[in-house]
């Protein structure tokens, strides 16, 4: 990996923000292109791919997540939500894993050493799983947006979206904020960063019951 410093984090990570919000409206319009390989991210570049494919797959998430509450909607359609879902939330576990992968490797060697009997000290959440909260308060002020400016809403409900919209929009930049402290705990050996994995089992055929006792007659 190309050495990285502090500064380099925070820059990645601003950046990762800017590239959320800028990325929802011309998804709508369009599907996005990305490399082929994400396997050798190790600098600026490649960990906006990662972050943006991350961001992709909660949007995806979104759209059929909306689609699977139709009322109108039959079984078949229903269970191909569901199988979409469970894909879709693979992938974008399995992709905040390589976001915090990379983050950890590029803070790891700027990391002070502990005193001697000192005990490192970890956050409840990592910094993948704040880009993936990013994420989706960035889906979410965008459709809230939507339905400020929807034709034919209603006076209290554009009010009320209007009110929820500048909370989302708060709630981004104190996440922002957050993670800036964050990585000053880092940088000032307070706290130590770690990849947490999340181990799914449901689409595991060897480990959800439900597949491997009916693949083996149970």
């Amino acid at each position: 990996m190309t050495v990285i410093s502090f500064d380099d984090i925070r820059s990645f990570i601003e950046r990762a923000f800017v590239d959320q919000d800028q990325a929802v409206a011309p998804w709508h319009r369009q599907e996005p292109a990305f490399a082929s390989d994400i396997s050798a991210a190790n600098d600026a570049e490649g960990f906006a791919e990662l972050v943006l494919r991350q961001h992709w797959a909660n949007f995806c998430l979104w759209h059929v997540e909306d689609r699977a509450r139709r009322k109108d909607a039959g079984p078949e359609l229903i269970a191909d939500c569901k199988y979409a879902i469970d894909k879709l939330n693979q992938e974008r576990n399995d992709l905040i894993e390589r976001l915090d992968l990379f983050l950890v490797r590029a803070i790891d060697p700027l990391l002070p050493p502990l005193a001697e009997g000192e005990r490192p000290r970890f956050n409840t959440e990592s910094l993948g799983v704040a880009l993936d909260r990013g994420s989706i308060l960035a889906l979410k002020t965008f459709h809230m947006l939507e339905q400020v400016e929807r034709q034919g809403a209603g006076d209290d409900l554009t009010s009320e979206c209007r009110r929820k919209l500048v909370v989302l929009e708060e709630q981004r930049s104190d996440l922002l904020l957050a993670i800036t402290d964050l990585l000053e705990d880092y940088a000032s050996g307070r706290k130590r960063p770690k990849v947490y994995y999340q181990f799914k089992m449901y689409n595991d055929p060897r480990l959800n019951p439900e597949l491997y006792s009916r693949k083996s007659g149970i």
